[in-house]
């Protein structure tokens, strides 16, 4: 745990309103006088999404499981109702502020020294602040947090999937028409069975001739390696988030091997009962040569860290310390950074990795 709490980070798939504390969670709940069902710092402590139809997942390379896990709460919350609720509770520029800030500071104590997190779209009771209104809340914590931490920060313009392509257009053209120093590009998000990557095309294409990067969520709830493929070729994606179940395909690996896709993975998710099923799909993807690199995910409530993803690759899955090194620098050169940040940045990671 010392090795991996003092190896230099990068996190490039984190979900800004996952990052949320419970005490923030309950700060912002009762000021706002929000009705929950039960006390914030309970409801974090509970979340747990339950699997979908198990009938999906028949016959999968590495079995998914179908039932429940030991020691799940009687009382369940998904992590998109919580999310739904932390939202809620949100009422200005202010707290936009503050709770970037917050994620950089706890990514801080986990020594990452750079930070890219998925935004959503601006919910309505905050439609005032309009997108450019809240992508000057969410950069005044990241420039705040580089003050202060030494840190340097990225902005990922979520897609909901669960949406149409013609929305995905309109959020990529509010993307587009506003561009910003600290807004690197887009990812699509959401459950990967509630809209197959090749809706968004149109909206990836548009983000590709604007200059923005791009990244999905691919083979995480949907059981084919092809909706990979369709990411990387069709939608013009550099790194994947997630990807599990490209092991599905011998051929799609072989491709993803050869090419050293990053895929952005976490061995923790909000769906209990699938965690060691997670462990496997990562350790298996290593054992396949593939290009993993860790990341937090939705830290605050899951909960998890950083440091506690590399230490279950360290400690459960036995990735050795040289494997580690090399992910740490492999989330350098994937990040979202302009050419001279990103090669100054890996520079200095090779000075820390050497004294370690």
């Amino acid at each position: 745990m010392s090795f991996v709490s003092d190896l230099p980070k990068v996190d490039l798939h984190c979900h800004l309103i996952g990052t949320v504390r419970a005490g923030t969670f309950a700060d912002l709940a009762r000021r706002a006088g929000l009705e929950l069902p039960a006390e914030p710092e309970r409801i974090y402590a509970d979340i747990n999404s339950l699997p979908p139809d198990p009938a999906l997942y028949l016959n999968t390379r590495i079995p998914v499981p179908a039932g429940r896990a030991p020691g799940e709460p009687e009382v369940s919350y998904s992590l998109f109702q919580v999310s739904a609720w932390v939202i809620a509770a949100l009422r200005d520029a202010d707290d936009l502020t503050r709770i970037v800030y917050e994620a950089f500071e706890d990514a801080h104590h986990n020594n990452v020294r750079h930070l890219e997190m998925s935004f959503d779209t601006v919910p309505g009771h905050l439609a005032g602040l309009g997108y450019a209104g809240s992508v000057a809340a969410y950069a005044e914590g990241i420039r705040l947090a580089e003050r202060d931490f030494g840190m340097t920060g990225r902005l990922i313009a979520a897609i909901d999937r669960s949406l149409s392509g013609d929305d995905a257009l309109a959020r990529v053209r509010e993307v587009a028409g506003n561009p910003h120093e600290y807004v690197a590009g887009i990812g699509l998000d959401n459950l990967e069975t509630a809209g197959p990557p090749e809706r968004f095309a149109a909206a990836y294409r548009l983000a590709g001739a604007a200059g923005l990067r791009r990244t999905a969520h691919s083979s995480e709830h949907a059981p084919i390696a092809a909706n990979t493929i369709t990411c990387l070729d069709v939608l013009g994606c550099d790194r994947i988030d997630h990807g599990y179940f490209v092991l599905e395909d011998d051929a799609v690996v072989a491709r993803l091997r050869a090419e050293q896709v990053p895929f952005l993975v976490a061995s923790t998710t909000s769906r209990r009962s699938w965690r060691p099923w997670r462990r496997a799909s990562i350790a298996a993807m290593l054992e396949a040569g593939l290009n993993v690199i860790p990341a937090s995910d939705d830290p605050g409530m899951f909960p998890t860290s950083l440091n506690e993803e590399y230490r279950i690759l360290a400690e459960d899955l036995a990735v050795p310390h040289d494997r580690l090194r090399a992910m740490a620098l492999a989330g350098v050169d994937a990040c979202w950074l302009p050419d001279a940040d990103r090669a100054a940045l890996r520079k200095r990671f090779e000075d820390e990795l050497s004294a370690l």
